[in-house]
């Protein structure tokens, strides 16, 4: 009798003890580490540790400075495992984000959202007013702020070539010219930046204030929009690219504060029309049955990068600009640079063989 009554505590001492634990457990943003807000302090973890391949470490940056690479970073769970420069760059010198800055203006868009400054469905025109595209009106009327997240405006890529530098980047109305119904059509195009004036319009600041204020500085990032020819372009030094890939992986969570709205995220890394499978919110998605190139209507059956973890999103800019986010291995991979081959619009051959290379590093 005396046992019972010494076990009877004992057993509900171990039962509240082992839940107590188990709700205590952190969630899966809670175990992941987010530097400083302020200051250049990064917490590093060696690349041993998580038994990666060391030896093949030197193969790798080899071949990185082989095909043009400026800076190289990789986070696990947002600690710094790799992190190098090539040439006279360092972790202070500006570089160029190209179109991998298009997912800082889908960032913006559903910050703007969830504040209830616009709604992607209705349409740019509502914003910005008519006459923002040569097409008819009726045409133009058709045209939502997610026809831009999701490059389905309908208007002709044709203009937007690479081959003529009088028409490259332009986004005047005579440039923005109709070739198809809105949501009929992917084709991918600079007139995104469009949603650059819908969020100042809807926000009453400007575009630069309103990015500072609600993403830049919330994240400890530096940079600019800098004006390049036509387009406002970001530039930063790796390490605010390296901040911005870590709050992607987070789900748009930047230790403990949602920065980009959840559900609105989601919505950004996931299939966004039925065309080119493999593109969300301005964010390039693997892992689905087919893409479509940049300035091409083919479509190719296959993933977007077949020796990537099929779960990677990722942000593609011109000439090998690069973010890469693979949860499954809970890695953040930065790389900026010039053209690793070619010159390219976001997507070249670069990424299926710098996935290789990656693959003999991270198992």
């Amino acid at each position: 009798m005396k046992l019972r009554r010494l076990i009877a505590p004992l057993l509900l001492f171990i039962i509240s003890g082992c839940s107590k634990s188990k709700d205590s457990t952190p969630t899966s943003n809670d175990s992941i580490y987010f530097p400083p807000v302020t200051g250049n302090s990064w917490e590093t973890i060696l690349p041993e540790s998580l038994k990666w391949k060391t030896e093949n470490i030197q193969a790798l940056y080899n071949y990185l400075e082989s095909k043009h690479t400026k800076s190289f970073i990789v986070l696990y769970n947002g600690k710094m495992v790799i992190e190098k420069y090539f040439g006279t760059h360092t972790a202070t010198t500006p570089w160029y984000w190209a179109s991998a800055g298009k997912t800082l203006t889908s960032a913006m868009v559903g910050i703007a959202q969830e504040e209830k400054l616009l709604n992607i469905n209705n349409k740019v025109s509502d914003y910005i007013g008519s006459g923002w595209t040569s097409a008819p009106l009726a045409k133009e009327n058709l045209i939502t702020c997610k026809h831009l997240l999701s490059m389905t405006s309908g208007l002709d890529d044709a203009y937007n070539d690479n081959s003529n530098e009088a028409l490259h980047d332009c986004v005047s109305p005579d440039c923005l010219v109709y070739k198809a119904d809105a949501g009929t059509r992917w084709a991918y195009d600079n007139v995104y930046v469009k949603l650059q004036d819908v969020v100042a319009k809807a926000s009453g600041k400007t575009w630069n204030n309103y990015f500072n204020e609600k993403l830049r500085d919330k994240t400890g990032m530096t940079g600019a929009w800098i004006q390049t020819g036509n387009m406002s372009v970001y530039w930063s030094h790796a390490r605010s690219m390296a901040r911005f890939g870590l709050l992607a992986f987070a789900n748009g969570k930047w230790n403990g504060t949602q920065i980009i709205p959840a559900g609105y995220f989601k919505e950004a890394i996931n299939t966004s029309q039925n065309i080119n499978l493999s593109y969300g919110y301005l964010w390039w998605l693997n892992g689905k049955n087919s893409y479509h190139l940049p300035q091409s209507q083919l479509e190719i059956n296959r993933n977007l990068v077949p020796n990537a973890p099929a779960d990677m999103y990722c942000a593609l800019g011109k000439n090998d600009q690069k973010i890469y986010v693979v949860p499954s291995k809970k890695i953040v991979v930065i790389r900026m640079g010039d053209a690793a081959d070619e010159l390219n619009w976001a997507l070249s051959q670069f990424d299926n063989e710098l996935w290789a290379k990656i693959n003999t590093v991270i198992p």
